[in-house]
């Protein structure tokens, strides 16, 4: 734990720079095993029961610095929107998981990588932002991707496709929320995920209750602990090194959850997944590029 707390609280650049990497990477590597871990008892259990008992023990994890920052809970910004955004990342997760009781993980997170061409759009139509014939091309790019991925037809596009494309859209509004509420402490908002999260399954829960075996309490709890270690480590990769150094590693998440799926359930990728993951990849990547080339100050100036 000492040399963990040394290197991620580095203060040389290049330290702090490989420290933000290793964390983001320890964030996808958590987050897909979160997720594995939930489509593992989503098979049994009603979704709204997962979501209370995940959010349950995210909670608990956060509890210590909840209670360290508590101050900033009684200085919100803009109200309405937190608590839109709050509505929005509870139903997020909700259809996330159940997208994922009907298609593999990698399917699933292969519609995820698209919100980052959801949020491009979002960004022009919600917040003024303008997007040049490059970036209008690496949009249509990616969505090919999405087509070449789903392999539209009578027998691909059933509603839990549907379904898992709807959770992108949704984590694409979170995103762009969260643009909004640039002040609100990292802690605070991760919270109240958490905190709508479990409101929203108590009110689903009740109707298909299960009482869990205690290897699958342990599954459920491994799920919400995991995904707040994996916030933490997010947070903490943000303030070590740029985002433009460490967002793309982000897409490694696909990997992880490939390798998870076929590990505990047998899921193989097609290789039209395949080569639709690769061109989301490459036209995210490229919006990511596109935006930190022009949003530098030109030399000299």
């Amino acid at each position: 734990m000492g040399l963990f707390a040394k290197i991620t609280t580095a203060s040389d650049p290049r330290t702090a720079r490989i420290a933000g990497i290793l964390l983001m990477l320890l964030a996808m590597l958590a987050f897909s095993f979160a997720d594995a871990a939930g489509k593992t008892v989503v098979a049994i259990y009603s979704v709204g029961q997962l979501l209370v008992l995940r959010a349950l023990a995210g909670l608990l994890v956060l509890s210590p610095l909840i209670w360290r920052q508590r101050k900033a809970f009684l200085q919100l910004e803009r109200p309405g929107l937190q608590l839109a955004r709050t509505l929005i990342a509870a139903c997020e997760v909700a259809v996330f998981y159940l997208a994922t009781a009907y298609l593999p993980l990698a399917d699933v997170i292969t519609f995820y990588l698209a919100s980052s061409l959801f949020v491009s759009v979002g960004a022009a139509l919600f917040l003024g932002e303008t997007i040049d014939r490059p970036r209008g091309i690496a949009i249509v790019v990616g969505f090919v991707g999405v087509l070449i991925a789903l392999q539209p037809s009578t027998q691909t596009m059933s509603w839990p496709a549907l379904i898992a494309i709807l959770a992108s859209v949704l984590f694409a509004g979170l995103l762009l929320l969260t643009r909004f509420l640039r002040q609100t402490p990292d802690m605070v908002l991760a919270s109240q995920q958490f905190a709508g999260t479990l409101l929203l399954g108590l009110v689903l829960a009740p109707s298909g209750w299960i009482t869990p075996s205690a290897t699958d309490l342990v599954w459920f709890a491994i799920s919400g602990a995991v995904s707040a270690v994996g916030l933490l480590c997010v947070n903490r990769s943000l303030r070590l090194a740029p985002a433009s150094v460490v967002v793309p590693y982000q897409y490694t998440m696909i990997i992880f959850a490939a390798a998870f799926g076929w590990l505990l359930f047998g899921d193989v990728p097609s290789r039209a997944t395949v080569a639709g993951v690769a061109i989301i990849i490459a036209a995210g990547l490229y919006l990511g590029w596109r935006e930190r080339s022009t949003s530098r100050p030109p030399v000299g100036g």
